[in-house]
């Protein structure tokens, strides 16, 4: 974790930006906190147990900086709440996500599966793309089970109902 601490602090001094302390308290949160995709709010209660004199503001500035700089992503799921997610190291892209309406559950797809249909987009609409994010909306395997044991009652009531 220290590594990527210090090669994000290059990356801000290469931007002309200093890793301050209140910098440094969001994006050891966000190292710390790598696979929940937080909030903005979310952050700012965990870096408030780090340094009780950062305010939420600062948060959100440092987030922003961060998202501009694309050190993080700035994603939404379609529930109005835009959380922020570190960028792989050395990924070209940004990862996929698959969203659980049941649950809320949200899983990544490290692999980057839309590399032939970025050639075709690029060919057939001179397109040049610089990122791309795709996201699913389905179950989880956790409620799947559940999921399908509920929609069989169901289609067993119609049944009956007939």
């Amino acid at each position: 974790m220290e590594n990527r601490l210090e090669r994000i602090k290059k990356h801000l001094h290469s931007q002309s930006y200093k890793l301050t302390p209140q910098r440094e308290a969001t994006v050891m949160v966000l190292l710390e906190h790598e696979e929940d995709h937080l909030s903005a709010e979310d952050v700012y209660l965990l870096v408030k147990d780090k340094a009780p004199e950062i305010g939420l503001a600062t948060v959100y500035r440092t987030l922003e900086l961060l998202a501009e700089l694309k050190i993080v992503d700035k994603i939404n799921f379609g529930d109005g709440v835009s959380r922020f997610d570190l960028r792989k190291e050395g990924a070209a892209h940004f990862h996929h996500h698959l969203v659980c309406i049941e649950c809320g559950a949200v899983d990544e797809i490290e692999e980057d599966l839309l590399g032939d249909v970025e050639k075709v987009v690029e060919r057939d609409y001179n397109f040049k793309i610089k990122d791309h994010r795709l996201t699913f909306h389905g179950i989880c395997y956790r409620c799947k089970d559940q999921y399908v044991d509920e929609s069989e009652e169901e289609s067993k009531e119609m049944q009956n109902q007939a």
